[in-house]
Order: structure tokens, then sequence, then C-alpha cells
């Protein structure tokens, strides 16, 4: 790791992407890890007096939690995992002067934190979550047919494409739920 104490110097990209990757990593993991608590009824509890600590939560039927939208949260949290290799594969292949990768590195580096938005909203079960999922269906489509175009040479990129695809799924049967 270098040392500079010039903090004026221009942030690499290397730093930049990492900075994000960790931000999209963390945005995913606390949005599947969010505990809603969709399935109960909240109308009649004065929250301001009560001390949740104390509370026995085994009486609660937690079942629902996280599992409404758990397929579509699932694939695009894959669709993540397999971007952030793929942003990796373009960086060390662009490094040794292949630059017909970056389109595929721009349309995957548009589709990370669109898969992370649908993730979060997902979970929360947001009320634009259909919104959403069908911008992330385009987005994800654009990426698909960007990795296809190099799927037959690199691996990673057709695990990216073929996360895609199963996302563009998901987001469809959303849309028609």
């Amino acid at each position: 790791m270098q040392t500079n104490k010039d903090i004026s110097a221009p942030l690499s990209r290397r730093t930049a992407l990492g900075f994000a990757a960790a931000a999209l990593t963390m945005g995913a993991t606390r949005a599947i890890a969010a505990d809603g608590h969709e399935g109960m009824d909240h109308s009649q509890m004065d929250h301001s007096t009560m001390d949740h600590s104390k509370m026995d939560h085994s009486a609660m039927d937690h079942s629902m939690h996280g599992t409404k939208h758990k397929a579509v949260i699932d694939t695009a949290t894959a669709c993540i995992a397999k971007g952030e290799v793929c942003i990796a594969h373009c960086i060390d292949l662009m490094k040794a002067g292949d630059t017909a990768m970056a389109d595929c590195m721009k349309t995957v580096s548009a589709m990370m934190p669109m898969c992370a938005a649908l993730v979060r909203f997902a979970a929360l079960d947001n009320k634009r979550l259909k919104e959403l999922a069908a911008v992330c269906k385009d987005v994800c489509a654009d990426c698909e047919a960007e990795c296809k175009k190099h799927a037959d040479k690199h691996a990673v990129c057709k695990a990216c494409m073929d996360s895609c695809t199963a996302c563009i799924k998901e987001c469809k049967a959303l849309l028609d739920a």
C-alpha cells in the first residue's frame, strides 16, 4: 500500500474502484441483513416507551423476514459479485493493452450500483421497487449484451452475463406479479 502524505494528489483508478467495491459490498450486505418487520402490525404499539432489548422475540413469527423478494435479492447480489470480478478482469486486460474491454467495463460499472439499489429496495419492500426493477432489467440487459460479446473468450464475462440473465428473469417475474 502506498503511503502518500500529499493528500492533494489525485486518487488512483484502482483505489477509487476499491472504495466503490467496498461501498457496494457494504450496501448489499446491509440490505440483505436488514431485519424488516413486514408481517407485524405495529399500529397499536407505542414505541416511544419500549425497551426492545428486553423483548422476547421468540413468540413473533419471523418466518417471512427477508424472503418476500429473496430471488430478486439473490440474483441482484450475484450480479454485483460477478460484476466485481468482471471489472477486475477488464482492468487487467486493459493494463495489457486490450482496450476492447472498455465498453464491457462501462456497462458492468453501470449495472453494479443499479443492482445494489435493487437489493436495497427489495429488502425494504420499497413502494418504488417495481419501477426500479424495470430500469434495472434494462440496465442488466445492456450488460448481458455487452458481456455476451466476450463470453466465448472469457469465463468471467460469461459468468457476469449469466448472472444478468438470471436477474432479468427475476425482475420480469416481479413486474408481472
